[in-house]
């Protein structure tokens, strides 16, 4: 069985790739997908100590699990709002390289 510790490992691997990749990438698509990496990370983080957190009575407290779909929905609307940006982005500019799009006139 793994322990929180081992969790906590993975999650905070997982979070480092998607900070460096939000760093390090140019392409705006790629970033997106490192910003939602970051995100899983956090759901991970908070399962594992939902899990790990047992009560008085022996059985894991839900409350970080019941967060995590909170987020998992916010997150869902991010990527619908996200995407049609990105897709507005590409169709005015034709480019989603971020180097590109800093300026703000067409």
């Amino acid at each position: 069985m793994a322990t929180l510790h081992e969790y906590l490992f993975v999650s905070g691997l997982l979070f480092a790739i998607g900070l460096a990749g939000v760093i390090a990438r140019r392409n705006i698509i790629v970033i997106f997908m490192c910003l939602e990496m970051m995100l899983s990370a956090a759901n991970l983080t908070l399962v594992a100590f939902s899990r790990f957190n047992t009560a008085e009575t022996g059985l894991p407290d839900y409350d970080g699990q019941m967060l995590v779909f909170f987020i998992i929905t916010v997150a869902a609307a991010e990527v619908a709002v996200g995407l049609a940006i990105i897709v507005a982005l590409y169709r005015a500019r034709q480019t989603v390289n971020v180097n590109d799009l800093t300026s703000l006139r067409g």
